[in-house]
Protein backbone atom coordinates (compact mmCIF):
# COMPACT_ATOMS: atom_id res chain seq x y z
CA UNK A 1 0.00 0.00 0.00
CA UNK A 2 0.83 3.30 -0.73
CA UNK A 3 2.12 5.65 2.07
CA UNK A 4 -0.49 8.77 2.60
CA UNK A 5 2.18 11.05 2.28
CA UNK A 6 2.84 10.54 -1.10
CA UNK A 7 0.87 12.03 -4.05
CA UNK A 8 -1.42 9.91 -5.67
CA UNK A 9 -4.67 10.10 -8.34
CA UNK A 10 -7.07 8.34 -9.27
CA UNK A 11 -8.83 8.62 -12.60
CA UNK A 12 -12.45 7.39 -12.04
CA UNK A 13 -15.08 6.74 -15.10
CA UNK A 14 -18.38 4.64 -14.76
CA UNK A 15 -17.01 2.15 -17.45
CA UNK A 16 -19.05 -0.31 -19.40
CA UNK A 17 -20.56 -3.49 -17.04
CA UNK A 18 -20.90 -5.27 -20.56
CA UNK A 19 -16.95 -4.59 -21.63
CA UNK A 20 -15.54 -3.85 -17.91
CA UNK A 21 -12.23 -5.19 -18.84
CA UNK A 22 -11.86 -3.24 -22.02
CA UNK A 23 -13.13 -0.09 -20.38
CA UNK A 24 -10.41 -0.91 -17.78
CA UNK A 25 -7.81 -1.67 -19.94
CA UNK A 26 -8.08 2.27 -21.87
CA UNK A 27 -8.96 4.09 -18.48
CA UNK A 28 -4.92 2.61 -17.42
CA UNK A 29 -3.99 3.60 -20.73
CA UNK A 30 -5.18 7.24 -20.18
CA UNK A 31 -3.47 7.27 -16.58
CA UNK A 32 -0.23 5.95 -17.97
CA UNK A 33 -0.13 9.16 -20.08
CA UNK A 34 -1.02 11.32 -17.04
CA UNK A 35 1.26 10.50 -14.68
CA UNK A 36 4.06 11.21 -17.54
CA UNK A 37 2.92 14.72 -17.00
CA UNK A 38 3.20 14.56 -12.77
CA UNK A 39 6.42 13.27 -12.29
CA UNK A 40 6.95 12.16 -8.50
CA UNK A 41 3.25 11.64 -8.74
CA UNK A 42 1.54 7.87 -8.36
CA UNK A 43 -1.76 8.09 -11.20
CA UNK A 44 -4.31 4.83 -11.22
CA UNK A 45 -7.64 4.19 -12.59
CA UNK A 46 -10.68 2.45 -11.68
CA UNK A 47 -13.86 2.04 -13.56
CA UNK A 48 -17.24 1.81 -11.12
CA UNK A 49 -18.91 -0.74 -13.43
CA UNK A 50 -15.56 -2.91 -12.66
CA UNK A 51 -16.77 -4.79 -9.81
CA UNK A 52 -13.90 -4.53 -6.92
CA UNK A 53 -11.84 -2.30 -8.92
CA UNK A 54 -12.31 0.88 -7.57
CA UNK A 55 -11.53 -0.48 -4.11
CA UNK A 56 -8.60 -1.99 -4.44
CA UNK A 57 -7.31 0.80 -6.86
CA UNK A 58 -7.61 3.26 -3.15
CA UNK A 59 -6.14 0.63 -1.60
CA UNK A 60 -2.99 0.43 -3.65
CA UNK A 61 -2.91 4.48 -3.93
CA UNK A 62 -3.41 5.07 0.01
CA UNK A 63 -5.26 8.03 0.19
CA UNK A 64 -5.79 9.19 -3.79
CA UNK A 65 -6.96 12.57 -5.07
CA UNK A 66 -10.23 11.44 -6.75
CA UNK A 67 -10.77 12.88 -10.36
CA UNK A 68 -13.90 12.01 -11.98
CA UNK A 69 -13.51 11.18 -15.77
CA UNK A 70 -16.77 12.14 -16.30
CA UNK A 71 -18.11 15.05 -18.93
CA UNK A 72 -20.47 16.89 -16.24
CA UNK A 73 -21.63 16.91 -12.83
CA UNK A 74 -24.31 14.25 -12.29
CA UNK A 75 -25.49 11.66 -10.11
CA UNK A 76 -22.49 9.69 -10.04
CA UNK A 77 -20.25 12.29 -9.68
CA UNK A 78 -22.28 13.76 -6.79
CA UNK A 79 -23.60 11.04 -5.04
CA UNK A 80 -22.31 7.27 -5.95
CA UNK A 81 -18.83 8.59 -6.28
CA UNK A 82 -18.66 10.57 -3.12
CA UNK A 83 -20.06 7.29 -1.22
CA UNK A 84 -17.56 5.03 -2.24
CA UNK A 85 -14.97 7.20 -1.91
CA UNK A 86 -15.69 8.39 1.58
CA UNK A 87 -13.24 10.40 2.89
CA UNK A 88 -11.33 10.61 -0.16
CA UNK A 89 -10.74 14.28 -1.48
CA UNK A 90 -12.95 14.51 -5.17
CA UNK A 91 -11.68 17.00 -7.79
CA UNK A 92 -14.60 18.56 -10.09
CA UNK A 93 -15.73 16.19 -12.83
CA UNK A 94 -13.46 16.22 -15.92
CA UNK A 95 -16.22 18.20 -18.04
CA UNK A 96 -16.14 21.00 -16.11
CA UNK A 97 -12.49 22.36 -16.65
CA UNK A 98 -12.87 25.67 -17.71
CA UNK A 99 -10.13 24.85 -20.32
CA UNK A 100 -12.24 22.52 -22.72
CA UNK A 101 -14.65 24.92 -24.61
CA UNK A 102 -11.64 26.90 -25.91
CA UNK A 103 -9.77 23.92 -26.74
CA UNK A 104 -12.87 22.17 -28.69
CA UNK A 105 -13.81 25.25 -30.68
CA UNK A 106 -10.27 25.18 -31.90
CA UNK A 107 -10.77 21.72 -33.45
CA UNK A 108 -14.27 23.17 -34.82
CA UNK A 109 -13.06 26.33 -36.57
CA UNK A 110 -14.06 25.16 -39.99
CA UNK A 111 -17.34 23.61 -38.88
CA UNK A 112 -20.49 25.34 -40.10
CA UNK A 113 -22.72 24.15 -37.12
CA UNK A 114 -22.29 21.58 -34.52
CA UNK A 115 -24.39 18.83 -33.31
CA UNK A 116 -23.91 18.07 -29.30
CA UNK A 117 -25.04 14.15 -29.25
CA UNK A 118 -25.32 12.79 -25.30
CA UNK A 119 -26.54 9.99 -23.48
CA UNK A 120 -30.28 11.69 -22.12
CA UNK A 121 -32.25 9.48 -19.93
CA UNK A 122 -36.07 8.44 -19.92
CA UNK A 123 -36.36 8.21 -16.14
CA UNK A 124 -34.45 11.44 -14.99
CA UNK A 125 -33.76 15.10 -16.33
CA UNK A 126 -30.31 14.94 -14.63
CA UNK A 127 -28.51 13.87 -18.03
CA UNK A 128 -30.59 16.68 -20.34
CA UNK A 129 -29.88 19.54 -17.87
CA UNK A 130 -26.26 18.22 -17.14
CA UNK A 131 -26.00 18.67 -20.70
CA UNK A 132 -27.75 21.99 -21.49
CA UNK A 133 -24.91 22.97 -19.04
CA UNK A 134 -21.85 22.01 -20.86
CA UNK A 135 -24.06 23.28 -24.49
CA UNK A 136 -24.65 26.63 -22.67
CA UNK A 137 -20.59 26.93 -22.03
CA UNK A 138 -19.65 26.27 -25.27
CA UNK A 139 -22.29 28.92 -26.80
CA UNK A 140 -21.06 31.40 -24.57
CA UNK A 141 -17.23 31.02 -25.51
CA UNK A 142 -16.32 33.49 -28.48
CA UNK A 143 -16.26 31.53 -31.77
CA UNK A 144 -19.06 28.81 -31.29
CA UNK A 145 -20.80 28.25 -34.10
CA UNK A 146 -24.51 27.66 -34.01
CA UNK A 147 -25.28 24.24 -31.52
CA UNK A 148 -28.00 21.71 -31.26
CA UNK A 149 -28.52 19.07 -28.80
CA UNK A 150 -29.54 15.63 -29.40
CA UNK A 151 -29.57 12.57 -27.19
CA UNK A 152 -29.69 8.70 -27.40
CA UNK A 153 -32.35 7.53 -24.63
CA UNK A 154 -35.17 11.06 -24.92
CA UNK A 155 -36.34 13.37 -26.80
CA UNK A 156 -35.04 15.00 -29.04
CA UNK A 157 -33.26 12.63 -30.19
CA UNK A 158 -29.65 12.37 -32.32
CA UNK A 159 -31.30 10.84 -35.53
CA UNK A 160 -33.99 13.50 -35.86
CA UNK A 161 -31.54 16.42 -34.66
CA UNK A 162 -29.03 15.35 -37.30
CA UNK A 163 -31.49 15.24 -39.89
CA UNK A 164 -31.65 18.82 -40.30
CA UNK A 165 -28.17 20.11 -39.34
CA UNK A 166 -26.56 21.70 -42.50
CA UNK A 167 -24.13 20.68 -44.47
CA UNK A 168 -20.42 21.06 -43.44
CA UNK A 169 -21.52 20.23 -39.59
CA UNK A 170 -19.58 18.62 -37.06
CA UNK A 171 -21.00 16.15 -34.37
CA UNK A 172 -19.32 15.93 -30.51
CA UNK A 173 -20.23 13.43 -28.48
CA UNK A 174 -20.40 13.86 -25.17
CA UNK A 175 -18.66 10.87 -23.58
CA UNK A 176 -15.63 10.21 -21.53
CA UNK A 177 -14.91 6.63 -22.90
CA UNK A 178 -15.42 4.78 -26.13
CA UNK A 179 -17.95 2.78 -24.93
CA UNK A 180 -21.06 0.99 -26.89
CA UNK A 181 -22.71 4.50 -27.24
CA UNK A 182 -20.24 5.95 -29.24
CA UNK A 183 -18.85 2.85 -31.07
CA UNK A 184 -22.42 1.69 -31.44
CA UNK A 185 -25.30 3.86 -31.19
CA UNK A 186 -24.14 7.13 -32.17
CA UNK A 187 -22.73 6.22 -35.79
CA UNK A 188 -26.34 3.97 -36.41
CA UNK A 189 -28.82 7.31 -35.22
CA UNK A 190 -26.62 9.09 -37.62
CA UNK A 191 -26.33 6.81 -40.22
CA UNK A 192 -30.13 6.91 -39.80
CA UNK A 193 -30.47 10.69 -40.11
CA UNK A 194 -28.45 10.43 -43.16
CA UNK A 195 -25.72 12.47 -41.20
CA UNK A 196 -22.15 12.92 -43.34
CA UNK A 197 -20.62 15.38 -41.08
CA UNK A 198 -17.04 15.09 -38.90
CA UNK A 199 -17.75 12.95 -36.04
CA UNK A 200 -15.16 13.49 -33.27
CA UNK A 201 -13.84 11.13 -30.86
CA UNK A 202 -14.58 11.00 -27.21
CA UNK A 203 -12.82 12.52 -24.52
CA UNK A 204 -10.56 9.40 -23.75
CA UNK A 205 -9.24 9.95 -27.43
CA UNK A 206 -8.56 13.79 -27.33
CA UNK A 207 -4.42 14.18 -27.43
CA UNK A 208 -4.83 17.24 -24.71
CA UNK A 209 -6.79 15.11 -22.38
CA UNK A 210 -4.03 13.98 -20.19
CA UNK A 211 -2.15 17.04 -20.02
CA UNK A 212 -5.97 18.77 -18.89
CA UNK A 213 -6.15 15.86 -16.30
CA UNK A 214 -2.41 16.61 -15.27
CA UNK A 215 -3.42 20.69 -15.13
CA UNK A 216 -6.56 20.09 -12.89
CA UNK A 217 -4.98 17.62 -10.39
CA UNK A 218 -1.53 20.31 -9.89
CA UNK A 219 -3.59 23.11 -9.87
CA UNK A 220 -5.78 21.61 -6.95
CA UNK A 221 -2.70 20.74 -5.51
CA UNK A 222 -0.99 24.24 -5.35
CA UNK A 223 -4.10 25.57 -4.17
CA UNK A 224 -4.22 23.13 -1.56
CA UNK A 225 -0.85 23.88 -0.66
CA UNK A 226 -1.42 27.82 -0.54
CA UNK A 227 -4.23 27.63 1.53
CA UNK A 228 -2.65 25.09 4.37
CA UNK A 229 -5.16 22.39 4.14
CA UNK A 230 -6.92 20.71 1.16
CA UNK A 231 -11.19 21.31 1.05
CA UNK A 232 -13.23 18.93 0.52
CA UNK A 233 -15.57 19.28 -3.31
CA UNK A 234 -18.61 20.80 -2.38
CA UNK A 235 -21.47 18.29 -1.93
CA UNK A 236 -18.95 15.44 -1.14
CA UNK A 237 -19.32 14.05 2.38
Amino acid sequence: MARATEQAALIVAHGSPSDPDGQEAALAALAAKVGRHLPGWRIGSATLAAEGCFERACAGLGHPLILPFFMARGWFTQHALPRRAGALRQLAPFGMDPALPAMLLRRLSSQTSLLLAAHGSARSTGSAEATALFAERLRTHPGCPPLRVGFLEEAPHVAEVARHMPEGSACLPLFALASGHVSIDLPQALHQAGFTGRVLQPAIAWPETPGLIAAQIESHRSAARGAGSIPKLEGTP
